[in-house]
């Protein structure tokens, strides 16, 4: 077969996928049928059945024998969006509505990147875990996150897997003062591609976060990548400045009305 066909039934899977995350095919649609998508965008049938074997594997499309194809009634519409100028008071409320899936959990030795960015004392070590976090038991996010050794000895591996780090680190008497991110993009590596039920190279929201204490010193750094489809970042903005310089600027959160009760584990969105 030719090796344009996959490429092909990608196309198609994200041109069909987008038409159920947007409403376009609401749920219990009936699709057309294989020779009639195959006819309208010029493909084979084998392409069409494939791209429809992939929104299947994503509980996007139900096949139903003597009926057809219907949109399923369990698509969530829409990606989670996070306040990108609240960051870790969404973490807070993020961390109700996910499961995670716990991947390693240990100590090492820390890459100098990691030394200056957390600013870690000669010889410290770092506890390092891996996790994958899931919306109704589909993959969105990958998280690395390395704390120092003196405080990841506060908690273990089994908090880690049912507990938010953030609420970990508040237990243990840990101040989230302020926080330092960057977000870009990159492309998914054979591993990472696996853990999201990705192709590999498919891109992916990179975003690298340090959390600092009030002394200065860092408490957490993570990387996290996310699966664009059902991860975004939004940021509510308003014109400042004077006449000759006026810019965009964030708008100020409004006071959180979450609180310590509040850190419990629910069914949909991101923690950290």
């Amino acid at each position: 077969m030719s090796s344009v066909e996959p490429l092909k039934a990608r196309r198609l899977y994200l041109l069909l996928r987008d038409r159920i995350l947007s409403g376009e095919a609401g749920p219990e649609t009936r699709l057309p049928s294989e020779p009639s998508l195959a006819a309208e965008h010029g493909v084979s049938r084998v392409t069409v059945r494939r791209a429809l074997d992939k929104l299947a594997t994503d509980g996007m499309i139900e096949r139903r024998p003597g009926s057809g194809t219907f949109v399923s009634g369990r698509v969530t519409g829409a990606p989670v969006v996070a306040d990108f100028s609240n960051v870790l008071t969404h973490l807070v409320e993020m961390g109700r509505r996910t499961d995670v899936r716990l991947l390693s959990f240990g100590y090492v030795v820390p890459a100098p990147t990691l030394v200056e960015g957390l600013k870690l004392g000669p010889g410290e070590r770092v506890q390092r875990s891996v996790r994958v976090r899931l919306i109704d038991g589909q993959p969105f996010s990958y998280l690395v996150t390395h704390v120092p050794e003196r405080i990841g000895i506060s908690y273990s591996e089994a908090d880690l897997a049912s507990t938010p780090l953030l609420a970990l680190l508040e237990r243990s008497g840990i101040v989230a003062e302020r926080a330092s991110q960057t977000i870009s993009a990159t492309l998914a590596s054979p591993d990472i591609a696996e853990a999201l039920g990705l192709e590999i190279g498919s891109p992916l929201l990179s975003l690298t976060r340090i959390v600092y204490g009030p002394d200065g010193e860092g408490v957490e750094h993570l990387h996290a990548l996310y699966r664009p489809d059902r991860y975004s970042f939004q940021m509510e903005l308003e014109r400042a400045g004077g006449a000759r310089a006026r810019r965009w600027a964030p708008v100020p959160s409004r006071p959180s009305e979450v609180n310590d009760a509040d850190l419990v584990q629910g069914a949909r969105d991101a923690r950290n």
